[in-house]
């Protein structure tokens, strides 16, 4: 996946989290959408950790397409 494409799915994503937030703010979200908030917040934090894969790889002089998503645990893990 190219750097473009990890970028776009952050903003597509970025911009569901945010309508999500408006509306919860104003009491309207289910908790199926509380529950997809959390399932985002997950998600961005993986593609933000490609990201940063791919740079650092591709600044080491790798490859960078060898980059690949982590697991939940390792991922939320950094913030521990």
């Amino acid at each position: 996946m190219e750097d473009q494409k990890v970028i776009d799915r952050i903003n597509a994503l970025a911009h569901e989290e945010h309508e999500l937030f408006e509306r919860e703010a104003r009491g309207e979200v289910t908790d199926a959408e509380r529950e997809r908030m959390k399932r985002l917040e997950v998600t961005l934090d993986q593609c933000w950790d490609l990201l940063h894969q791919r740079r650092a790889r591709r600044s080491a002089g790798l490859d960078p397409d060898q980059a690949a998503v982590r697991d939940e645990r390792t991922v939320e893990g950094y913030l521990g």
